[in-house]
C-alpha cells in the first residue's frame, strides 16, 4: 500500500485538470478476484474509479485509479 502524507495525499497520486490519479501496483500472488475487491473497496469509500489496468509477465497488475478533483481540493483564490 502506498504511504499518505501530509496533506492526505498519497505518495504516487498526481493531478491533471479536474482529475487526480492514484498509482495502485498489485503482486502477481494476488488473484484476479482479490484485486478487484481492493479495488471495488477503494471504489466505494474513496470515490476512484478505474482508468488504466496493465498486466505484465508474472502476474504483476499496474492500475490507475481516478476521480474528479473536488472543490474542497483546490488550492483557494486569494482576491
Amino acid at each position: 500500500m502506498a504511504r499518505s502524507g501530509p496533506t492526505g495525499a498519497v505518495e504516487g497520486d498526481s493531478a491533471d485538470g479536474d482529475w487526480e490519479y492514484r498509482p495502485v501496483q498489485l503482486p502477481g500472488d494476488v488473484s484476479r478476484m482479490t484485486a478487484a475487491v481492493r479495488l471495488a473497496i477503494q471504489a466505494e469509500f474513496g470515490g476512484w474509479e478505474l482508468s488504466r489496468v496493465r498486466l505484465y509477465p508474472g502476474g504483476v497488475r499496474k492500475v490507475v485509479l481516478r476521480r474528479r478533483r473536488s472543490s474542497r481540493m483546490l488550492p483557494e483564490l486569494s482576491v
